[in-house]
C-alpha cells in the first residue's frame, strides 16, 4: 500500500538532507549506501550509476528502506520502507546534475566517469514514519 509523502517530507527530500538507502544482497543480508536523494513529489528519487551493488540487489529484490535526515537537526527524519518500481536512464542524467547542484553547488555533476551511465531508482514509499517534519508555515 503506497504511502503519501507529506509536505514536511518533501521540504526535507529537496534539502541537501542526508539519505541512505538499505538493500537485500543474494543471501538476505543487508547493504546500505550513503547517497543523494530527490523527489518528484510520488516517487523518492535515488541516482546511482549502471552496475552497482544496490542496482544489481533491487533488481533482484525491489524492497528497500531509506532513512532521511536533516543534517542540522538529526530529530527532523523520515525513515521509510518502500520498493523499487522504476529503474530509467530518462532524466538520470540532468537529475545527477541537479543533485550536484543541491550538494555541491555545482552545475554540473564532478566525478562522472567515461562511460558511466547513470540512473534513476524510483522508491514508491509504503511505510513512513517522520519525527520533526511538521510544515513550517
Amino acid at each position: 500500500m503506497q504511502a503519501t509523502i507529506s509536505p514536511g517530507f518533501r521540504k526535507l527530500l529537496q534539502e541537501p538532507a542526508y539519505c541512505q538507502i538499505a538493500t537485500l544482497m543474494p543471501d538476505g543480508s543487508p547493504q546500505i549506501t550513503q547517497v543523494w536523494v530527490d523527489t518528484d513529489g510520488e516517487h523518492i528519487l535515488i541516482n546511482t550509476a549502471e552496475g552497482r551493488q544496490k542496482e544489481r540487489n533491487v533488481r533482484r529484490d525491489p524492497r528497500v528502506a531509506v532513512n532521511v535526515v536533516d543534517p542540522a537537526n538529526a530529530w527532523r527524519i523520515a525513515i521509510v520502507r518502500g520498493r523499487v518500481v522504476d529503474i530509467t536512464t530518462a532524466g538520470a542524467d540532468q537529475l545527477i546534475d541537479q543533485l550536484a547542484k543541491k550538494y555541491l553547488n555545482e552545475d554540473t555533476y564532478p566525478f562522472r566517469q567515461p562511460k558511466e551511465v547513470r540512473i534513476i531508482l524510483k522508491i514508491l514509499p509504503e511505510k513512513i514514519n517522520e519525527i520533526g517534519l511538521e510544515e513550517v508555515a
